[in-house]
């Protein structure tokens, strides 16, 4: 009786206190983000799915063993079973339960897999190219290619003794000097490699995390909402030589108007030259 009540103070203290130290230490960013696109949110209910499988599991489990501890003690008697005793229908429940349990996990994970996986019916394809250190993104069907680094302020703080303190330089290694733009509601394809080391192309709202292999392409895509246009912010992933941090992506998301305009404008400036006229024939 007196241990009930104890753990029901013990739990009742754990819900008062479970909102502040939330709150505190930010256990919510720990899971994986729902993101801006519709692949995104699938991957993060897929996850959720698996987990909360092996939650179900984990208690069945840890439970069974528990109770057999608790029930099948020394104190109390028990003496173990020396003479072998086998029984096939055990056998079989608890090989079949976990076939079946793998192959429930199997149909949802192979199809989000799948169209992760599926190119298809894409707008736009952008070529991606990590090198050390930063990206080069080339729109392949428009003329238009740029490089994006590190951005200044972020490239001066960082120097060694260089006497600025990064808190006071907004989006500290997480801005560059040219973001990769692209519009809402638009299927865009990438086609990303690698120019001397591997690195690897990841902006978690997207979903998307592919390496930049040198000599191989590998593509994926992504779909932003039509309401979600904004920055959005990922690193190389792949550690790739001694400036691995300071290799930061950013995806400036735009309306169709906007993305229309911008790409327009881009590759006027790009345009090459028209060559001077030939100078007439003196008379």
């Amino acid at each position: 009786m007196i241990r009930a009540k104890l753990m029901s103070l013990a739990l009742a203290a754990a819900a008062a206190l479970a909102p502040a130290a939330h709150a505190e230490s930010g256990w919510g960013e720990l899971n994986l983000t729902q993101g801006v696109t519709d692949i995104s949110r699938k991957i993060y209910d897929l996850h959720m799915l698996i987990f909360w499988v092996c939650v179900v599991i984990g208690i069945v489990v840890f439970g069974v063993m528990i109770w057999s501890i608790v029930t099948f003690r020394k104190s109390k008697g028990a003496v173990p079973d020396t003479t072998m005793v086998h029984n096939t229908k055990v056998e079989v429940v608890w090989t079949v339960i976990p076939v079946m349990i793998l192959v429930a996990m199997a149909v949802p994970a192979a199809r989000t897999l799948v169209e992760i996986e599926d190119t298809s019916k894409t707008e736009l394809s952008i070529k991606v190219t990590g090198f050390q250190w930063g990206w080069n993104y080339d729109y392949l069907d428009d003329g238009v290619s740029y490089y994006s680094h590190l951005d200044r302020a972020s490239n001066a703080a960082r120097e060694l003794d260089s006497g600025i303190d990064p808190h006071t330089v907004e989006h500290y290694l997480l801005n560059v000097d040219q973001p990769l733009v692209v519009p809402v509601d638009t299927k865009v394809r990438l086609l990303i490699t690698g120019a001397d080391v591997i690195h690897s192309w990841w902006v978690p709202a997207f979903g998307v995390k592919k390496d930049a292999i040198p000599g191989f392409v590998n593509e994926a895509w992504f779909k932003v909402d039509t309401d979600k246009p904004g920055l959005y912010r990922g690193q190389c992933a792949e550690l790739c030589g001694r400036d691995h941090g300071f290799m930061p992506i950013v995806v400036d998301v735009r309306s169709k108007a906007d993305f229309a305009a911008w790409l327009k404008d881009k590759a006027t400036q790009q345009k090459p030259a028209a060559p001077p006229a030939p100078a007439p024939n003196a008379s």
